[in-house]
């Protein structure tokens, strides 16, 4: 593999392929397969990772906005896609791009049925999300007769499947909260199927669920951070492999003095001669700043280099008094060695947020 020789996200796809079947592993032959591809993939590319996986023949995906699905569809995806969070302005864009909404409240429930109507639409599938406990978004227990009776009333749209969303199915030390919530899913879908004349389809498990709790596989299960590379567990980390590596390499080495000082706000002053690094990646580029003054680091020739003073729009400062190096030199800030989940833990952070950060202008680079 080539040297960086400008900051690039390089996305490995053979790494997607590898824990895309590593997780389907864990599954029955009858359990569909969810990937969410919200935020860009994680931060990496939407589109390209979708590609690929609708190549390996995932049976849905699923996006937080409405805008992200359209941007799928024009893509050329056609594969299912779940929009978690449509807003009632975009439900025409819903419906004439074949996306599939999650409605979570009586109010949303009724306008998209409203816009279903209004395009004409026969048995337009709506997916219906279900509050066991995360308590973000969702219809409670209590609710389901006007649910159904809503529904009962139209042949707009049809109930294709019921879910939920776990709040800590990575906390194996404490599984009861998990299990409240299995539980009360499993009472709320015997109650909605009690009053339909057909069963839609079940969901409930995101990644470290598909993991810890096999038996709420149900249907079809989620994944979204598990595809990326992380388990939340270094038990489960040891069988995926990160897809993503950020690369810059090396602009400038100077030398400062004792006394002297670096960067913005002179948040760094040598207290010993310094031999550092300017990198071409800033906050700009989703190194955010809470990463500077020693919190965060980057690796150079295999070594720590910590990021010194503030961490600039465009550009860091690393020290490398101690590491041989020159101009030109890569610089990994992570990939599947040097992990975002271990440089995200140095400022109490999580792999999600950094991975996710990564801008949009940083040039994406696809490894098959």
């Amino acid at each position: 593999m080539n040297k960086a020789q400008e900051t690039v996200l390089e996305i490995d796809l053979k790494a997607l392929k590898h824990n895309f079947k590593f997780l389907k592993s864990k599954l029955s032959g009858s359990t569909k397969f969810l990937a969410v591809v919200k935020a860009f993939a994680y931060g990496s590319d939407a589109i390209e990772v979708a590609k690929y996986l609708q190549e390996l023949e995932v049976d849905y995906f699923a996006v937080a906005y409405t805008y992200e699905g359209v941007a799928l569809r024009d893509a050329g995806i056609t594969t299912p896609i779940l929009v978690l969070h449509p807003q009632p302005v975009s439900f025409d864009d819903i419906i004439t791009r074949c996306l599939e909404p999650s409605l979570y409240s009586q109010r949303v429930l009724d306008l998209f049925i409203a816009s279903a109507e209004t395009h004409k639409q026969h048995n337009y599938p709506v997916h219906l999300k279900f509050n066991t406990g995360l308590n973000r978004l969702g219809f409670g227990l209590e609710e389901i007769s006007k649910i159904t009776e809503t529904v009962s009333k139209t042949k707009a749209v049809h109930i294709t499947s019921l879910f939920s969303h776990l709040a800590e199915s990575e906390v194996l030390d404490d599984k009861a909260f998990t299990v409240s919530q299995i539980e009360h899913f499993k009472t709320i879908y015997k109650q909605v199927y009690a009053k339909l004349d057909y069963r839609p389809f079940l969901h409930l498990c995101n990644t470290s669920g598909i993991i810890n709790y096999p038996e709420a596989h149900f249907d079809m299960v989620r994944s979204g951070i598990g595809l990326n590379g992380f388990g939340n567990d270094p038990n489960v980390n040891k069988h995926l492999k990160p897809i993503a590596a950020l690369k810059t390499n090396i602009s400038q080495i100077h030398h400062i003095k004792k006394g002297e000082s670096l960067g913005y706000n002179r948040a760094f002053i040598a207290q010993t001669d310094t031999k550092t690094a300017t990198l071409p990646i800033g906050h700009a580029d989703g190194i955010k700043r809470q990463y500077g003054n020693k919190n965060g680091f980057v690796t150079i020739n295999n070594q720590k280099a910590y990021i010194l003073g503030n961490v600039c729009m465009d550009m860091i400062m690393v020290e490398i008094t101690s590491i041989d190096c020159n101009e030109g030199d890569e610089v990994i800030v992570f990939d599947d060695k040097y992990t975002a989940e271990a440089l995200a833990e140095n400022v109490q952070s999580i792999s999600y947020e950094l991975i996710t950060a990564i801008s949009q202008r940083v040039k994406r680079v696809f490894r098959r």
